[in-house]
C-alpha cells in the first residue's frame, strides 16, 4: 500500500510543507486541524488517495456522531483520512472492517461495520425482533410493507440505525459495549475492542478462562443484564458469540435487535432465551448458575 499523501514529503500536498504559518508565499491556515487556502483552493479536491482510501466522512451532511463527550481518540478533523485494512469477520447480516482514520499527528484504528440490503444477507431477523418499534415516515413503513428494493434499503438502514441508537444509549449509562463512534447510512464506525495486548479481542466462545477469570467473567455480564433489565431492555440475541473477551471484562456487541421487554410482547421470551444462552456457556465451564434464577432476578429490574 502507498504512503498516504498525508504524510508523503515529496508530495506537493503535504502538510508539514503546507501548513508553515512563518511562510507569507504559502498562506495556511491550521483551525482544528482543518485546512483551510486562500484563493478557495480545495485541498481534498487535489490530494490524490489511493483506491483504498477516502477523506473522513464526520463532517459530512447526514452523519451522526456518537454520544458526547467524545473519547479523546476519537479524530474529528476534516484532514483525516480513512484507510480501509481489510475485513476482520463476515457475519450474517453485516461485514465488520478494520478501518484506520489518520492525520499527520494522530490515528487510530476502528471496526467498520456494514450492513447489507436484505436481498444480499444470510439471515433474516424474524419480525418479532421488531415489534413494538415505531417507523416515523410514512414512505419507509409502506416500502417496508411492500418490501420494495427502496424498502429493503431502508430495513439496512434501519438495522443499524437501530444498533447505533442501542449503542449511544448504552455507553452513556456505563454498559460495556464499544463506543459507535459515527453512523453514515448503512457503515457504522465503532472503537475497536482489544486485548491487553494490543490484539483484537476475541469472541467468548473461542476462550478459555481460569475459574477466577470465569466469574469475573459472569459478574460483569450479569450486572450488565441487569442494568438492560432496569432500562427495560434485553440483548435480545445474547450468547458467548455476541460477548468480547478482552482479558480482564467482556463487552457486548451486535445489538441491533436489543427488544423492548414492555412494547414488544415477546420480549420476556428473548429475554428467557438470552438467560439459557449464557448460563449454557457458563454451566458447561464449571460456573455453578441458573438460568430460571437468573431470569427471575432480571425480571425484578424490570418493572
Amino acid at each position: 500500500m502507498s504512503e498516504s499523501p498525508l504524510h508523503d514529503p515529496e508530495s506537493r500536498h503535504d502538510l508539514h510543507g503546507l501548513a508553515n504559518p512563518q511562510n507569507p508565499a504559502n498562506p495556511v491556515i491550521l483551525r482544528d486541524a482543518a485546512i483551510t487556502l486562500d484563493h478557495f483552493f480545495d485541498y481534498s479536491e487535489t490530494a490524490e488517495l489511493e483506491p483504498n482510501q477516502r477523506w473522513s466522512t464526520w463532517d459530512e451532511i447526514g452523519i451522526l456522531a456518537g454520544p458526547e463527550p467524545w473519547p479523546d481518540w476519537v479524530i474529528t478533523a476534516d484532514a483525516a483520512i480513512d484507510t480501509d485494512l481489510g475485513i476482520l469477520k463476515t457475519g450474517k447480516e453485516a461485514d465488520v472492517f478494520l478501518l484506520e482514520r489518520a492525520t499527520v499527528d494522530e490515528s487510530v484504528v476502528l471496526a467498520a461495520k456494514r450492513y447489507r440490503s436484505t436481498e444480499h444477507r444470510l439471515f433474516h431477523r424474524d419480525g418479532s425482533y421488531t415489534e413494538g418499534r415505531v417507523v416515523r415516515r410514512s414512505r419507509d413503513r409502506r416500502a417496508l410493507v411492500k418490501s420494495s428494493t427502496y424498502g429493503r434499503t431502508v430495513q439496512a438502514g434501519q438495522w443499524a440505525l437501530a444498533e447505533f441508537g442501542y449503542l449511544s444509549r448504552f455507553w452513556s449509562e456505563g454498559l460495556p459495549v464499544p463506543y459507535p463512534v459515527q453512523l453514515d447510512e448503512t457503515e457504522l464506525l465503532l472503537e475497536l475492542i482489544t486485548t491487553t495486548d494490543g490484539e483484537t479481542a476475541p469472541r467468548l466462545a473461542q476462550t478459555r478462562p481460569d475459574p477466577a477469570t470465569l466469574a469475573a467473567y459472569w459478574e460483569q455480564l450479569t450486572d450488565a443484564m441487569r442494568l438492560m433489565a432496569q432500562m427495560g431492555l434485553a440483548h435480545g440475541d445474547l450468547s458467548a458469540y455476541n460477548l468480547l473477551a478482552t482479558g480482564e471484562r467482556i463487552v457486548m456487541i451486535d445489538l441491533p435487535q436489543a427488544v423492548d421487554l414492555i412494547a414488544n410482547p415477546s420480549g420476556m421470551e428473548f429475554l428467557a432465551r438470552d438467560c439459557r444462552n449464557v448460563c449454557s456457556w457458563f454451566t458447561a465451564r464449571g460456573l455453578d448458575v441458573d438460568a430460571d434464577e437468573l431470569l427471575a432476578d432480571l425480571a425484578a429490574y424490570c418493572w
